[in-house]
């Protein structure tokens, strides 16, 4: 089975698994597992923050930054089609009590000026704005990279504002290596960040969460608060330390193959741009195959391979650790042969 249906799929590392073994471990809720403070201290170090706070998902640290940065009945500005606003069930105003208020980007990039022209001060009938939401690699515009600069922009326009801006880093190290730009520079424009150790780094649980120690103070209780507390975690935060260590380099492995799956599947015929594609992730359109992008996910199983779906007309294809060039190539085969059933 070759799955490509996301990079949450890779399996731990044999040094990752050694590492958890032998962790020494303490009691985090009492701030003494040695090997959580130790993920923390790296985490902040690597993104040039005062402090970090483990979480045990990407969601959660979403959540718990939000309800750190802002206040209920206030407004965040999103991206429309944002991991934030799409995918975690509501939590944004369920949880937090923010409205969000969502802005469509072009490939995921915000408009400055529509960003600007968004901003609420004060009305009597709308919730003030906030916080600004800034997605990194943006998962569904197929991995793209947001230009530094652009990122530069709305935190200047933030500032200006008295606003704060959180980045949804889950696959930032999947940006810093496609554009040469270290995780560092990216988080000088965010309040907080968000990153995800259990994607294309392959540890099996957990994300971080870098900033100020006061926002981390905040965001550790939000954490308890929503019932993120956790003990003997060191188990877990030594696969993140090997993660972080060791596997950031080995992504542009995997770009290489997207790209090289991107332009195979392009010549087969399928609506591919493999101009497009900048990290781990291809997005392929179904409209010139006689199937719906659901039914097409359901034909390729049948071949053991595994896609998403991300609407009626469009799949994802996303490369990991767990796929190799070689699982690529066998698998353009099974791509060929549906197309040729049902190619139009």
């Amino acid at each position: 089975m070759v799955d490509l249906r996301s990079d949450t799929v890779t399996k731990p590392t044999l040094e990752m698994r050694k590492a958890m073994m032998e962790a020494k471990v303490g009691d985090d809720g009492y701030g003494e597992d040695p090997t959580v403070n130790e993920l923390e201290t790296l985490a902040a170090e690597i993104f040039g923050k005062e402090a970090a706070l483990f979480v045990p998902s990407g969601t959660m640290g979403n959540l718990v930054s939000i309800m750190a940065l802002t206040q209920r009945g206030e407004s965040a500005i999103v991206e429309a089609k944002s991991h934030i606003f799409l995918y975690e069930v509501g939590s944004i105003s369920a949880l937090c009590g923010v409205m969000p208020y969502p802005l469509s980007g072009i490939n995921g990039v915000l408009d400055p000026d529509m960003v600007k022209k968004s901003i609420v001060f004060y009305d009597i009938h709308r919730p003030r704005t906030s916080l600004i939401a800034i997605e990194n690699t943006h998962n569904f515009a197929g991995g793209r990279v947001i230009p530094l600069e652009n990122m530069k922009e709305i935190y200047e326009i933030a500032k200006e504002r008295v606003l704060n801006v959180h980045l949804d880093g889950a696959r930032i190290f999947n940006a810093s290596v496609a554009s040469g730009i270290s995780v560092k520079e990216y988080a000088k424009y965010a309040d907080s960040v968000m990153f995800c150790l259990s994607k294309g780094l392959c540890a099996p649980v957990g994300s971080v969460v870098v900033g100020s120690k006061d926002f981390i103070e905040k965001a550790r209780k939000m954490r308890q608060m929503v019932g993120g507390g956790m003990r003997q975690a060191g188990v877990l935060a030594a696969a993140g330390i090997v993660a972080l260590t060791k596997m950031v380099d080995r992504l542009k492995e995997d770009h290489e193959n997207a790209k090289f799956l991107a332009g195979k599947l392009r010549k087969i015929g399928y609506i591919v741009d493999p101009d497009q594609v900048e990290t781990n992730i291809v997005l392929l359109r179904t409209d010139n195959i006689r199937v719906t992008a659901r039914e097409f996910q359901r034909i390729m199983k049948d071949f053991e391979i595994l896609v998403s779906v991300i609407s009626d007309t469009t799949v994802r294809l996303v490369t990991h650790k767990d796929v190799t060039r070689r699982d690529i190539e066998e698998s353009l085969n099974a791509f060929e042969e549906v197309f040729r059933m049902y190619g139009s």
